[in-house]
């Protein structure tokens, strides 16, 4: 519903008045910067469309319609997203991922392409719309409407559908079935079929106001540093979730470091694998945001050995991890310790096997701490 959009009360307020009016056309895009709310705002213009009893201002909440659609089950209510390759192309559709893709939704409206990207487990692949899915989309469509009211289709990045795909939409929203909407939103829309594009009326959302930012995020996390998350988001509710979500992976991100360092010390290659297999299973996001942790601990534990308070920035557990440590990082290695993080951070990035760069990145440590 619209009370779970954060800011953007114009826009919302242009959808509400289009909608309420007739007014609405069947083809919307919602164009942004990542982050900005663009999926919020679809997810809850299609619910209000479904509504049996709208209001002035949202949906009513609780007719059947509003029941069904709230858990995103409304049989009228379609998704099309990226998804990561399904044992083969024909197979390769979002049904397969529909169950998790609500459950998605049902955790919050804001969330980015790699956290949905580790819903799926897809490490090392690129989500993407496939081919396959024109079919499902031209089923769906040509079905009468479930519930006897319109029925509402959307298109999360549409800048990721492949080209036959991209296709059977643009004929589909060139003579769209009656009573049918299509909501898309996207982060980069210069990578959208032009001739979609020219189908579709556009919206430019912008970036999240820091006044609303601040007070949803005091809402969702109360007594965290929600100015602070506001002020480096960039207009991004997304990121600034993301920033005070870090707050809680640097625990997270500190045993794995130590333990990584404790057993390159130790020399325990099986239990090095299963460290691996460990952050393999993290979203490629987290395995960067991981690899940044540790180039920022590298810098720390080398500058500690100058014993000058002043020039270390180290949480109390992590000063106490580097009262012992330290001695293993120095002028002989610490450059090459750095590099190696770096390297891994790059094949992470370049979707090379992160059980291959990570068991790799052990080993090589071995090696690094005996220097």
């Amino acid at each position: 519903m619209f009370s779970q959009v954060v800011g953007q009360e114009d826009i919302r307020a242009r959808l509400l008045d289009e909608a309420r009016e007739g007014r609405l056309p069947h083809a919307l895009l919602l164009a942004g910067p990542a982050g900005c709310g663009k999926l919020a705002l679809a997810v809850s213009l299609a619910q209000y469309l479904l509504c049996r009893q709208p209001g002035a201002d949202d949906a009513c909440g609780t007719c059947p319609s509003c029941r069904l659609s709230l858990g995103f089950a409304h049989p009228d209510l379609h998704f099309v997203f990226p998804i990561v390759r399904y044992k083969n192309a024909e197979s390769s559709v979002c049904d397969v991922y529909l169950d998790a893709w609500r459950e998605r939704l049902q955790k919050g409206l804001y969330f980015s392409l790699e956290d949905w990207t580790a819903d799926m487990k897809g490490t090392g692949q690129q989500p993407l719309i496939y081919a396959a899915e024109a079919a499902q989309i031209s089923r769906k469509l040509a079905l009468k409407p479930a519930m006897g009211g319109r029925k509402v289709m959307v298109v999360w990045l549409p800048e990721r559908m492949n080209a036959e795909c991209a296709n059977k939409l643009l004929k589909l929203m060139e003579e769209p079935p009656a009573g049918t909407h299509f909501l898309l939103a996207s982060d980069e829309p210069g990578g959208v079929l032009p001739t979609i594009l020219s189908r579709a009326q556009r919206v430019d959302v912008k970036g999240v106001g820091r006044e609303a930012m601040v007070e949803a995020l005091r809402r969702i996390h109360p007594g965290q540093d929600a100015e602070g998350a506001a002020r480096v988001a960039g207009g991004s509710f997304t990121a600034a979730l993301a920033s005070l979500d870090a707050d809680r992976d640097k625990a997270l991100f500190l045993d794995l470091f130590i333990m990584l360092m404790r057993l390159a010390y130790q020399r325990k290659i099986r239990e090095m694998r299963k460290w691996s297999e460990q952050m393999a299973d993290m979203g490629r996001a987290r395995q960067a945001d991981f690899l940044d942790y540790c180039q920022r601990m590298v810098r720390e534990n080398f500058m500690y050995n100058f014993r000058q308070p002043e020039l270390n920035h180290m949480t109390e557990q992590e000063e106490a991890f580097s009262r012992n440590f330290a001695r293993f990082v120095g002028e002989r290695n610490v450059i090459r310790i750095m590099e190696e993080l770096e390297h891994a951070q790059r094949d992470i990035g370049q979707n090379v096997n992160p059980r291959f760069v990570f068991f790799d990145l052990a080993l090589k440590m071995i090696v690094l701490l005996i220097q």
